[in-house]
């Protein structure tokens, strides 16, 4: 930490020379008319102005639309995760720098005092100030109300709330009375936690300042009983479907609810700025069309996107790749994948059938599953020997890889896999060769999917004729995504395969936290998850000695004081993961395509597709991509 937080300081004290302002052309009629003001009373004093010559781009043109799909109404909220507009950000290479912050200054990992940038507005051109972070903290965080549950669990460090103070309007300090090291890197995150608010927005619908009569009018309008419901309706700062909430982010949502073309225009107040003074994004609209899951690789084929990933597989490469050849005005390119694993197993360890809860909690059973998957066979049917086979852990580029975690159970065994089960006493069989439970049932292991993905399903039917080998019978079952995730939750689903961790580039300065059973939505563990977020009041309490040893892990990475005491912990924790199996890996590091107009500047060739960190698109700035005919990109 201590060397990300000299990058912090440093990079914040750089001078970087302000160029002269030029006025953007997609909003010249509004300032000509006097709607909107010139920019150079939009945007801030200290504008960031962006290097693209340091980054290896070219300084762009403003103007055109890019058309991007998505497959649920809800996933507007990509558009947040894409504009990557953060307090602090990470770089193509990991490292933080201040983003929205003009700087931040760290004291002792336990003090960080946030200086704003002064006239920076939102984006209706009201000021964004400290009185934003104030309205978050004393009138959502700690209003009982609107939040019931209290303020966030970062806030807390070894039991004592952190005190948040407003020294001045552009200075706002967070400060707890020990280190808090995984602070800063949640503030880059793709889901961020937002410790702001539009506070001139949102106080008409929060009851300490709207008028009364105001406020239930509101409310019988919404349809809602409360006033918090109405207010926590209203505040949608990552969801975005709230076209009325100013945002800070690159483009606004200028679309009605409901609609199957989403519209977003270009923010008249974004802070960034290029070297020649264009008010950045480059791009004047964003079109995301919602369509059905199964038709983006199709439409993203006849040309109908100007940038997709989301929604494409590496199955897709081949039909994409024909489309290019046969003169689609289109690139296919092809990204590392940031996720641990493609395809993970999760045995659900809090399963609610007491027989099947206590083979799966026995590890021999869940290194024998493992043991029986023939990965060299799914890699070469599925993904042409491309993808690296092994089980979930760091991957190649994170300074925590290690080949003896990949390789760790993760050999197709299965004579050692039947060794193991018959060692655990599950020696009887059925007629058909199937092992049975401990109380005569068949071996029958349910393992349910989103079935969103066919190569999924494809890798599963593989899977099923290795595992009737060592006497265990597949059975697969597709739900929807929500479905699959209420039931793994409920413990009433056996077990579920999904993505590994969505981070499998860790360094030193990463928290492990999601190692350990701290959170529902690692599949293998979601009671224990329950009971570590509702400091107890929900879930069960861990009862598995790794996984208590996790934890204890954890706790020890956030009270180290250095770089190697805390790599110790990350490597000893991705070592018990690579013993224990908690998560079933079968496959990394699978190409992801990314279908990018050939009109389309400032795209990396190379780049890695990762949620978090690094936000899909948002860590490559997609407020940067320019088209070289802007004005041909404008859609009718």
């Amino acid at each position: 930490m201590r060397k990300l937080l000299i990058f912090l300081l440093l990079w914040s004290t750089c001078a970087v020379a302000q160029p002269a302002y030029q006025e953007t052309t997609f909003w010249a009629s509004e300032v000509q008319r006097g709607d909107l003001p010139p920019i150079t009373e939009r945007l801030p004093l200290t504008p960031l102005v962006v290097d693209l010559a340091a980054k290896g781009r070219t300084l762009g043109k403003q103007g055109g639309t890019l058309r991007t799909l998505v497959s649920r109404s809800k996933d507007v909220r990509q558009m947040v995760v894409y504009g990557y507009a953060r307090l602090v950000g990470y770089a193509p290479d990991y490292t933080l720098y201040p983003d929205i912050l003009r700087d931040i200054e760290i004291e002792e990992g336990r003090k960080f005092t946030m200086h704003l940038r002064p006239g920076h507005r939102w984006s209706d051109g009201a000021l964004f100030t400290s009185a934003d972070f104030e309205y978050w903290w004393k009138s959502v965080a700690n209003n009982d109300e609107v939040t019931p549950s209290g303020p966030p669990d970062f806030m807390f460090v070894d039991g004592s709330l952190g005190e948040v103070t407003f020294p001045d309007a552009h200075t706002v300090v967070f400060e707890w009375p020990y280190p808090n090291p995984n602070f800063v890197a949640l503030l880059a995150q793709a889901s961020p936690p937002f410790i702001y608010r539009p506070a001139h927005y949102l106080k008409q619908f929060h009851v300490d300042f709207a008028d009364p009569d105001a406020l239930k009018a509101a409310m019988r309008e919404a349809r809602v009983r409360t006033w918090a419901a109405l207010h926590n309706k209203r505040d949608n700062m990552y969801k975005y479907d709230n076209a009325a909430e100013p945002t800070l982010q690159p483009w606004i949502n200028a679309s009605a609810t409901g609609s199957s073309r989403q519209l977003f225009v270009r923010n008249p107040y974004y802070h960034r700025v290029d070297a020649q003074g264009l008010q950045l994004p480059y791009i004047d609209v964003v079109e995301m069309t919602i369509v059905g899951g199964g038709l983006i690789a199709a439409k993203a084929n006849a040309g109908e996107v100007d940038l997709q990933a989301r929604g494409l597989d590496f199955p897709d490469i081949s039909i994409l790749k024909k489309g290019e050849a046969d003169g689609g005005n289109y690139r296919t390119l092809l990204w590392a994948n940031g996720a641990a694993s493609q395809i993970a197993i999760y045995p659900n360890l809090n399963f609610a059938d007491p027989v099947w809860r206590g083979v799966m909690r026995d590890v021999r059973f869940r290194r024998a599953l493992s043991l029986g998957i023939d990965r060299r066979m799914i890699n070469r049917a599925l993904y042409f020997g491309l993808a690296k086979e092994g089980g979930m852990t760091a991957l190649e580029t994170s300074p925590f890889y290690d080949l003896t975690n990949l390789y760790a159970w993760s050999v197709y065994y299965p004579a050692k896999a039947n060794a193991l089960l018959d060692e655990m006493g599950l020696t009887g069989r059925d007629p058909t060769g199937i092992r049975l439970l401990p109380d005569g049932r068949p071996m029958e292991f349910v393992i349910e999917t989103a079935g969103e993905r066919q190569e999924v399903e494809n890798a599963l039917a593989i899977v099923a004729d290795t595992w009737r080998e060592i006497g265990v019978k597949l059975v697969m079952r597709p739900l929807d995504r929500n479905i699959l995730r209420n039931r793994v939750y409920a413990g009433v689903s056996m077990a579920a395969i999904w993505y590994g961790w969505d981070n499998g580039l860790p360094t030193s300065d990463t928290s492990p936290k999601y190692l350990a059973p701290t959170n529902q939505e690692f599949f293998a563990w979601p009671k224990w998850g329950q009971y570590y977020q509702t400091a107890g009041e929900l879930g069960e309490a861990p009862d598995d000695n790794q996984a208590i040893r996790l934890l204890a892990m954890l706790d020890g990475w956030n009270h180290a004081n250095d770089e190697k005491t805390r790599n110790i912990f990350w490597r000893e924790m991705l070592h018990i993961h690579a013993q224990q199996q908690y998560g079933i890996g079968i496959l990394s590091q699978a190409p992801q395509p990314v279908v990018v107009s050939k009109d389309l500047r400032n795209v990396p060739e190379q780049g890695t597709w990762a949620f978090d960190p690094g936000a899909h698109f948002g860590i490559h700035r997609i407020d940067e991509f320019y088209y070289d005919e802007p004005h041909q990109q404008v859609t009718q």
